[in-house]
């Protein structure tokens, strides 16, 4: 046995070493930008910052000296450092994840003074340039450089493919750019009414989706409370909740519009048909079991029009009456109810919708689905359904991609629409959006109206459930009202929800009036055409003014005065990046214009 370990051993001292090939570097990430390119999720680099305590512990004087010299360009104090410098640890850990301003002013110092004992560790990272702004959709990169949420989760191997993935043609797969189809500007308009809508009503989340009915594409997407990406560590479980795509809930009267698209599509109701509200929907069964549905108001005699334009409880529980069971279910699960939309984002929610057969169906099941309660929905799933209506009865794949990108710039993929099998005649779909129509002008909605744009809407107010005691509570509410405009030509499907507002909670009063300023912003931003729009007459000649690019040297410009527009050029840049606040005008920047210019320098402007 000696001898063979010794011949074995001889062998191996002899054998000349296999030549190592180095190791090959890391994929660049690739960056997260909104539909237009303007930078949401960019790669960057950090820095931890070690100390080997052991070349240091033994003289106090020193550990003073350093902690003085590098407490400001660290941002800790003297106290905080020698804490650490204290320790029974060989090696310890000063800072994590420093930026690369921080990392130069630190280096400096280091350097001059011959530190020798300080080394650093370059890490890649992510900067997210506009902090909160679309946070649950844009996700976050954890320190391994893996997506942990939205896009960046679901998108990992388009933004950051394995090493090991085959590539055609044997080239090194390349991180892709992701263009979102949401637009950042609109974006950013419509959190500040969601901001000011949660402040105004005390309530505890919000929700908006304001998409493209046409192409599937959702051009805003808000869950309040959000949380700045560039603090994910510090944030809340509730700031990082993706409510639009992960929380289910009973959508109550807002429902009410899909319930007369399946009784109408199905021959059980006409426009003439009159439902008699007296208060309360009451049926009789022969087992002697009565079902009571109360309404909000003795409506009289209603039509399925003034039923959504009322949102009557009594002429909904008659109109579910003249469906079948199994053929009303079969239809909700049609428009997409009790299943995932499929859009590009981890964690949503299916929603719950009953079967006729399962133990939890009972004699009440059907009227009180039809209401929308005893069914679980999403904020997307909504959307997804109302596209139906906005698309002559046809709903649109939803999507949050507008197009993917190689590192050249070259168009990796492009969205194009998807549509999905007929829900309702164009018939229905138009009967009901012209209900939704009459809701806007003379009903529930009426806070919704534009007056220069045609709008259908329908509100709803919910009872949520009382997860301690059980049953529905008493003071907590879901007031939702959803949007589809312009009714000739529908472009665009915008829901809002809003939930345990305190004091008001009634839809028509909260949500309709949000939802009547952000389809302005909207209308707006997108050009699309209003009566409103200031009319006068031109010779035709327009003088542009040429405005003079931004250049960048060595040194911080002065932005003042530039634009957003002037701006774009400069947002694409990999050595330098930019964190650009509001909409409009430069007003301010940091650092200050003259600072000298370093790689992977972080850039602050505030527009307004």
């Amino acid at each position: 046995m000696l001898c063979t370990i010794v011949y074995r051993y001889g062998n191996l001292a002899v054998k000349p070493l296999a030549a190592s090939s180095p190791a090959a570097d890391p994929i660049e990430r690739g960056s997260i930008v909104d539909r237009s390119g303007f930078p949401l999720a960019v790669q960057t680099n950090f820095y931890h910052i070690g100390i080997s305590t052991r070349n240091i512990s033994s003289n106090s004087r020193l550990q003073e000296a350093f902690a003085a010299d590098i407490s400001d360009a660290i941002g800790m104090t003297p106290s905080q450092i020698l804490t650490l410098l204290n320790t029974k640890k060989s090696f310890v850990y000063l800072k994590k994840k420093m930026t690369q301003s921080e990392y130069d002013a630190l280096k400096f110092i280091t350097d001059e003074k011959k530190y020798n004992f300080v080394s650093y560790e370059k890490i890649p990272g992510r900067l997210y340039p506009n902090h909160a702004l679309a946070s649950q959709l844009i996700g976050y990169m954890g320190s391994d450089g893996r997506g942990l949420a939205g896009i960046e989760f679901s998108q990992q191997k388009i933004l950051q493919p394995d090493l090991t993935e085959e590539v055609e043609g044997g080239a090194q797969p390349q991180g892709r750019n992701i263009y979102l189809s949401i637009d950042a500007n609109l974006q950013y308009k419509l959190e500040q009414i969601a901001y000011k809508t949660m402040h105004d009503t005390q309530a505890e989340s919000m929700m908006l989706i304001a998409a493209d009915c046409r192409s599937g594409e959702i051009l805003s997407y808000i869950s309040l409370p959000s949380v700045d990406l560039n603090d994910y560590g510090e944030s809340t479980e509730e700031s990082r909740m993706d409510r639009p795509a992960m929380y289910s809930y009973e959508p109550g009267s807002v429902f009410k519009i899909f319930t007369v698209g399946i009784a109408y599509d199905q021959h059980g109701i006409s426009p003439n048909d009159s439902f008699l509200c007296d208060g309360v929907y009451e049926k009789k069964l022969s087992s002697g079991e009565r079902i009571r549905i109360k309404c909000l108001e003795h409506h009289g005699w209603c039509t399925p029009r003034d039923a959504l334009r009322f949102s009557c409880n009594d002429a909904l529980g008659q109109i579910a009456d003249r469906i079948y069971d199994d053929d009303f279910i079969a239809r909700i699960r049609q428009l997409g109810f009790g299943a995932k939309t499929g859009v590009e984002l981890p964690g949503e929610t299916a929603g719950l919708v009953k079967d006729p057969e399962s133990r939890s169906w009972s004699a009440r099941s059907k009227p009180t689905i039809a209401i929308g309660q005893e069914i679980t929905v999403s904020a997307l799933q909504m959307v997804q359904a109302a596209s139906a209506i906005a698309n002559g009865g046809v709903p649109v794949q939803l999507t949050f991609i507008h197009k993917i990108t190689n590192k050249d710039g070259t168009v990796f993929y492009e969205h194009t629409p998807e549509y999905k099998s007929r829900n309702f005649s164009k018939a229905t779909a138009d009967y009901v959006l012209s209900c939704m129509e009459t809701t806007a002008t003379t009903g529930t909605g009426a806070r919704a109206n534009l007056r220069d744009v045609s709008i259908g809407v329908k509100t709803g107010t919910a009872q949520m459930a009382d997860k301690l005691h059980g049953g529905y509570s008493s003071t907590d509410f879901l007031s939702n009202c959803i949007s589809i405009f312009p009714i000739e030509d529908p472009q665009i499907v915008l829901y809002i929800v809003v939930t345990k507002a305190k004091g008001e909670t009634y839809a028509g009063r909260i949500v309709a009036p949000v939802i009547a300023e952000a389809a302005d912003v909207i209308i707006d931003h997108l050009g699309m055409s209003r009566e409103s729009a200031a009319s006068l007459e031109h010779s035709g000649v327009i003088n542009i003014r040429q405005t003079q690019s931004v250049q960048l040297g060595s040194y911080v410009p002065d932005f003042t005065g530039k634009s957003k527009k002037d701006l774009i050029p400069l947002v694409n840049r990999s050595d330098i990046h930019f964190i650009i606040n509001g909409s409009g005008w430069v007003t301010s920047q940091n650092p200050a214009a003259g600072t000298p210019i370093s790689k992977d320098m972080v850039i602050e402007l505030n527009l307004e």
